[in-house]
């Protein structure tokens, strides 16, 4: 579990990981009511992004690309902070699909079983990209993966052109 950290304004926030996990958790959360309320943030914007992520995690309202990724071990197949990052730039304005980056088959497809799509480290610099659990595209050399999933995204519907005004507007 990641942990909480201390914000200059002296308020502990929850980072989105722990978040995920405390309100997928908590089965309390669900039809309980239809709003939620967030206090104590002392910038404008703060609250409003807090309560999206909320929402988002609970799985209420989805406004943004949804990522899931492994912790990384020793089987991981490439470099997964770097490599998410560049998933995360090419998709992160597709609303509501769910990318799963997992380092090796070994765990990868069990951990990613609700994901839209997923890039799966299959042999050292080489991927295997999967649609739900099902895996479509083998041995995909490490250097065009993120190309070939953005393609994979567009057979199956899902990719949209990226409109560059509109992510100034969307909350974070």
């Amino acid at each position: 579990m990641e942990k909480a950290y201390r914000h200059r304004s002296g308020i502990l926030r929850l980072r989105v990981a722990t978040l995920r996990m405390t309100v997928g958790n908590s089965s309390q959360l669900f039809g309980i009511g239809d709003a939620i309320l967030v206090q104590g943030e002392e910038a404008p914007g703060q609250a409003l992004r807090l309560s999206y992520n909320i929402l988002q995690a609970a799985g209420s309202r989805i406004f943004k690309t949804d990522y899931v990724a492994c912790p990384s071990c020793g089987r991981t197949l490439f470099n997964l902070q770097t490599t998410t990052a560049k998933i995360k730039a090419a998709t992160l304005h597709l609303k509501g699909v769910k990318i799963a980056i997992m380092g090796c088959i070994v765990n990868g497809p069990g951990e990613m079983a609700d994901a839209d799509f997923g890039y799966v480290g299959g042999a050292p610099g080489k991927v295997n990209l999967y649609v739900g659990k099902t895996a479509v595209k083998f041995n995909i050399p490490e250097a065009e993966a993120v190309d070939r999933l953005k393609d994979l995204i567009r057979e199956h519907g899902k990719w949209i052109e990226p409109a560059h005004h509109a992510a100034a507007l969307e909350p974070a």
